[in-house]
């Protein structure tokens, strides 16, 4: 790759440098002055609505970022990234997540260091597809002979996050009477209370791990792999043999790694283990195998509508002008906020208590691509880069936070997303409880944009100093996400444009998104501790003199 274009040096960084100071943002004004502010600014992205209207902008700083763009080199570096070409660069590898979702026989077929990308993904979402229906049908069944009806997948990071998210935006749509649960954390509060009232008998668990040896993800594994064989006895079933235990694992885990070996050490039969490939980073990895626990409950043809909801992203992005280009477009007003009006957070808030998850996967993706502070060739950034992505669904995020962003210090650009028509339509008295819920959505953009003067407040009887409090400054930045209803193509839509979004700022500020070493060095300092905290003396010593005193008070309480 060549060296990043240092965007502080490029014209349309100067105007907008110009542009932003001084810069008196007016949300009222803007819209008195311009009645096709709102249709203008309004575009379409595959079956999403997205409105960019309330967003402190006018079209010439839009035109400048999109001018930023240009002049960065957005367009060439996703072209890039699609062909195959090693921009992660740390770990010199091609970044491919977008070629899992390629529909099967996309021409010209997609060759990257010699190996045959589109053949050898299309061949695991097959064995993939095949395993679930094989374990929908009933036709896969336990050590005891009754069909599974859960799954547990055991994983972390990606390898959880993404898994989770899905599961439960889309759980409507599990049909074969299979419920999924997720085990991440190495608490062993998590896995005990996963496991606590399940069947071992109907149980399958998927260990989810790329290189066989995540520690959280083996821990969790073993510790699933125990409870297996303690609660068979328990049931009256063999397991005082290594031939008996070997043979519940056969029938009750399956992997999805690449480490056929680790895989059959831990006793899975490498025949059910679903690879991935090193080019898909695990924040980017829900549409590969990672996504088998999915596939098994919401069923094949629900998990390939997802990928193709993600390749209609993919596709827009390639294919679409920059200056109309909505994931770029989202990225480059991410940047203003962040570069030019000193933004250092951004909420997520879905209308949609599916969504619940949504924020959380966000975290992963955003922070997780984007918290560096080198740039690809190894130099400096020469900007701020990354923000902290928040967020909470619907009402319950009203009586919580939004208070903050109405009338707080601080500029908060928020994305709402909302549904037309909801997975459970109920009524409350007559009336649309969905309506009542998107009047919240509406409203809230509607206030954070346009405030409430304090002309307003007196004018409704108030006076004193209850005026200042019940003043709305306004100006407060928000992005209107709208579609029909939550299907599987919508969401993987939803995924795919915030996995552009990040793209569009890391290409910006010179980073390399697909790489995460700043989450290691605690990981590896956790092996060192380990000792110390099983009373290791000179392991103790060997710590620093905080860490010291924390292992002894650890150490003294331990029961």
């Amino acid at each position: 790759m060549t060296a990043p274009i240092d965007p502080t040096s490029t014209a349309a960084w100067a105007e907008l440098t110009a542009l932003s100071d001084p810069f008196t943002p007016d949300l009222r004004g803007w819209f008195a002055a311009d009645p096709e502010r709102a249709e203008r600014m309004s575009l379409p992205l595959a079956d999403l609505h997205v409105d960019l209207s309330k967003n402190l902008v006018t079209d010439e700083i839009l035109a400048a970022l999109v001018r930023l763009a240009e002049q960065t080199g957005v367009a060439d570096r996703y072209a890039a990234m699609l062909a195959g070409e090693h921009i992660n660069t740390t770990e010199d590898r091609a970044v491919l997540h977008t070629a899992l979702r390629r529909p099967a026989g996309t021409t010209p077929a997609l060759v990257v260091d010699g190996q045959e990308v589109d053949a050898d993904v299309q061949s695991v979402l097959d064995a993939l597809s095949a395993f679930a229906d094989r374990v929908r049908s009933g036709e896969w069944r336990g050590v005891t002979g009754k069909k599974v009806t859960h799954v547990v997948n055991i994983g972390i990071g990606g390898s959880d996050l993404g898994p989770v998210m899905v599961y439960e935006a889309l759980k409507p749509y599990a049909d074969a009477g299979i419920e999924a649960r997720f085990v991440s954390n190495i608490d062993p509060t998590d896995i005990a209370q996963k496991t606590a009232d399940l069947d071992p008998e109907t149980t399958l668990f998927i260990v989810a791990s790329k290189t066989f040896t995540t520690l959280e993800t083996l821990t969790n594994a073993r510790l699933a792999r125990d409870w297996l064989w303690q609660r068979l006895a328990e049931a009256g079933v063999d397991t005082s043999t290594d031939e008996a235990r070997n043979d519940a694992v056969a029938h009750h885990f399956v992997a999805v790694s690449t480490a056929l070996d680790r895989v059959a050490e831990f006793g899975i039969d490498p025949a059910n283990a679903f690879g991935f490939w090193d080019w898909v980073g695990g924040r980017y990895s829900v549409d590969s195998a990672i996504g088998l626990s999915l596939a098994i409950a919401l069923g094949p043809e629900v998990f390939r509508r997802l990928l193709a909801g993600f390749h209609a992203v993919d596709e827009h992005v390639r294919t679409t002008p920059l200056a109309q280009n909505v994931p770029v477009l989202m990225g480059l007003l991410n940047v203003w906020y962040v570069n030019f009006l000193g933004a250092q957070s951004h909420a997520v808030l879905p209308y949609a208590q599916q969504l619940s998850r949504f924020a959380a996967y966000l975290q992963q993706l955003t922070m997780e691509s984007n918290g560096k502070s080198v740039r690809w060739d190894g130099t400096p950034v020469t900007t701020d880069t990354g923000e902290v992505f928040w967020g909470e669904p619907g009402t319950n995020g009203q009586h919580a936070f939004y208070q903050l962003i109405h009338q707080g210090t601080r500029l908060i650009p928020a994305d709402f997303i909302a549904f037309v028509n909801p997975a459970y339509p109920l009524a409350d008295d007559g009336r649309d409880v969905h309506g009542l819920f998107l009047a919240n959505f509406l409203a809230q953009t509607k206030a954070l944009a346009f405030g409430k003067t304090a002309a307003e407040v007196e004018a409704e009887g108030t006076t004193g100093a209850l005026v200042a409090a019940r003043t709305f400054p306004g100006n407060r930045p928000t992005t209107s996400i709208f579609a029909e209803a939550l299907t599987p193509e919508v969401l993987g839509q939803l995924i795919a444009l915030y996995e552009h979004i990040t793209f569009t700022q890391g290409t910006i500020w010179g980073i390399n998104s697909f790489d995460q070493w700043g989450v290691e060095l605690g990981k590896q300092l956790a092996l060192q501790i380990a000792p110390a905290i099983e009373g290791d003396e000179a392991a103790i010593e060997a710590q620093d003199a905080s860490t010291q005193a924390l292992l002894r008070y650890y150490l003294a309480r331990r029961t």
